[in-house]
């Protein structure tokens, strides 16, 4: 635990970037948070170690495999490394005001909709 007694802290940066799957331009979070997946298909990098620290090597597409709810965050995207087969959790960003996460692709992974091999909502993971 943190000395705040919080799990996870953001540290890093809240900057934009362009989505590697799908090339959505994507702004920062409006509330000043870290933003760590596209809110157009859901995918991610597996560039941090802690949220936005920006501080992992391995580098790979973050796919996003199922979604959970959880008391304290709300709606949770769980995506798995392509790359390293890391599983991460990452709070969805359904109240982003500038682009909120696109709401029937998280409809898709709770209801682990298609996606062979692992793809959003195979539960392959």
């Amino acid at each position: 635990m943190s000395p705040a007694g919080r799990r996870f802290q953001a540290v890093g940066r809240n900057e934009g970037f362009v989505c590697a799957v799908c090339g959505a331009v994507v702004p920062p979070l409006a509330n000043g948070s870290c933003r760590n997946h596209c809110p157009a298909c859901l995918h991610s990098l597996h560039v941090d170690v802690m949220p936005g620290d920006r501080a992992s090597d391995c580098g790979g597409v973050l796919v996003p495999v199922a979604a959970e709810r959880s008391g304290k965050k709300g709606w949770v995207i769980v995506h798995r490394c392509e790359r390293c087969g890391e599983v991460r959790r990452n709070k969805a960003a359904l109240d982003d005001p500038a682009w909120p996460d696109d709401h029937d692709r998280l409809v898709e992974l709770v209801a682990g909709g298609p996606g062979p091999g692992g793809r959003p909502g195979s539960r392959g993971w």
